[in-house]
C-alpha cells in the first residue's frame, strides 16, 4: 500500500511540475487593459548588458546605452500624447535616479524600437534626467549588487504633442501633467552588474 501511495505521489508531482512548466510567467491581463511591454521580455526580466549606461567616468556604467524596445496597447480614448519615465528608486543609495524622461509622444505612436530612445527622434520631446541628459540613459548598477529594478511608467495624456517645452525634469513634467493625465501603465526591468 505504501509503495502504491508513493507511486501515486510521484505521478501527481510529475503532472504538477509539467503543468507549472507550461504556465506563462506573465500575470493575466484583463482584455482591453492599457499596458506597456518590452517585446520578447516578461515583466521583471533582466536586461542585457547593451542596455546598461555608458559613461566613461563611472565604472558601473558597463553597457552601450541601447534603449530596450517598448510597445503599448489600449490607450484611453481621449489620449492625445504619451509621456514616459524610467526610474531607479534604489539608485544613489536610495535617493533615486531618473534615467529617462520623454513626452509629447503622439497618440498615433504605439512603440519605440530598440535604440530609438537613445538618439534624438521626432517621436518624442526629451526631458532632463538626473545626469542632465535628454535621452535614454541605461542602468549603472553598482558591481556586486542584487539586480536593481528599473520602473518604466507610460502616461496617457490629453495634451497635444508639442504642448510642453523640451528639457523638463521628472518633477517638472509631473507638475505639468496634473489634470491632464488619463491613465498609466508600467513595466519593471532589472539589471545586474556581475
Amino acid at each position: 500500500m505504501e509503495k502504491k501511495l508513493a507511486v501515486v505521489g510521484i505521478i501527481l508531482a510529475s503532472v504538477l511540475l509539467a503543468s507549472c512548466a507550461s504556465i506563462d510567467d506573465a500575470t493575466p491581463v484583463p482584455p482591453g487593459a492599457f499596458r506597456l511591454v518590452s517585446p520578447g521580455r516578461a515583466d521583471n526580466a533582466v536586461l542585457e548588458r547593451k542596455h546598461a549606461g555608458n559613461l566613461k567616468t563611472n565604472p558601473n556604467c558597463i553597457g552601450d546605452n541601447v534603449s530596450p524596445s517598448l510597445q503599448w496597447f489600449n490607450a484611453p480614448e481621449k489620449t492625445r500624447s504619451f509621456a514616459i519615465v524610467m526610474d531607479d528608486q534604489a539608485g544613489r543609495a536610495g535617493l533615486g535616479v531618473s534615467h529617462w524622461v520623454a513626452y509629447g509622444i503622439p497618440a498615433s505612436v504605439t512603440s519605440l524600437a530598440e535604440g530609438e530612445a537613445s538618439v534624438a527622434s521626432p517621436k518624442f520631446t526629451g526631458g532632463t534626467n538626473t545626469l542632465k541628459q535628454t535621452l535614454y540613459f541605461g542602468p549603472c548598477t553598482p558591481k556586486g549588487n542584487a539586480p536593481q529594478h528599473y520602473v518604466l511608467t507610460l502616461i496617457a495624456t490629453d495634451l497635444e504633442p508639442g504642448a510642453l517645452k523640451a528639457g523638463l525634469t521628472r518633477p517638472e513634467l509631473f507638475e505639468q501633467l496634473k489634470g491632464h493625465n488619463l491613465r498609466a501603465a508600467s513595466l519593471v526591468l532589472r539589471f545586474v552588474n556581475p
